[in-house]
């Protein structure tokens, strides 16, 4: 038997007005579903992606909804477009109060078989993509005595991936130990780091790499036996990035239908 999914609860409003976010990977998936999210409770969004069009796509949706957002597409495992997107941020709105490092890739082959390349473009994009972003808001947030960063880990973080392969269990690890390390060097800034780890989402990207009768397999495996929503992960990321979490730092938290329980 499946399980319904619930209808999602309205933003509070106004809840991260005059906040400015920053949410990577934010064309499509979870990303996307994050900057629709933070918009709906007042913040004013940057939207970063790879690809310009999703990017687009996704700040014309928050605008068409009311909210405040800009795209600005590019390649957030080079430092020099990093620098040029913060700066951009900062010059469209103010300084940067909430990061969401939601860009990621999965790719499946295994140890025996995996070029060198497809490691390094993994972790790259997983680690990399999360360490630099991060490093170039603290100035900011640091200035300001507040601050929010959340890191997407996964499920994965914490055992072994249900889809991916070494590469990708060793960079949500590796975001992990990142977040936990960032935290405690940034607390007494006034800047929370923390990290959402998801289990199997109903994204795009768990659409491509799994069929439906594998996906039933899975989540007939599963206490709620469903995939998990992009609005469902979306909403733990608007409350690790709002007020309501200021006493919570350096933690991974878990969203996957109770498939990994730890």
């Amino acid at each position: 038997m499946t399980s319904p999914v619930p209808n999602m609860p309205e933003a509070i409003p106004n809840e991260l007005s005059g906040r400015v976010a920053i949410v990577t990977g934010a064309g499509r998936g979870m990303g996307r579903a994050v900057a629709v999210r933070l918009a709906a409770a007042g913040a004013d969004v940057v939207v970063n992606d790879l690809e310009p069009t999703d990017a687009t796509e996704t700040a014309e949706s928050v605008v068409s909804d009311g909210g405040n957002a800009i795209a600005v597409a590019g390649d957030i495992t080079d430092s020099s477009f990093v620098d040029r997107l913060v700066s951009r941020a900062a010059e469209e709105y103010r300084g940067i109060n909430i990061l969401v490092n939601a860009a990621g890739i999965l790719r499946r082959t295994a140890v025996i078989d995996m070029p060198e390349t497809e490691w390094d473009l993994v972790m790259n994009v997983n680690l990399k993509g999360t360490f630099l972003p991060s490093k170039a808001v603290l100035t900011s947030m640091r200035r300001s005595g507040w601050g929010r960063i959340v890191n997407f880990s996964s499920t994965a973080g914490k055992t072994t991936s249900t889809l991916g392969g070494a590469h990708y269990t060793a960079s949500k690890h590796a975001v992990l130990g990142l977040t936990r390390h960032m935290a405690m060097e940034e607390a007494t800034h006034g800047i929370t780091v923390n990290a959402v780890c998801p289990g199997l989402i109903n994204t795009e990207m768990v659409q491509q790499e799994i069929d439906s009768d594998r996906i039933k397999r899975y989540t007939d495996s599963f206490p709620i036996p469903r995939l998990g929503e992009p609005s469902e992960a979306a909403e733990l990321v608007a409350f690790l990035a709002s007020d309501r979490a200021a006493y919570i730092t350096g933690q991974g938290f878990d969203i996957s239908g109770g498939d990994l329980m730890v």
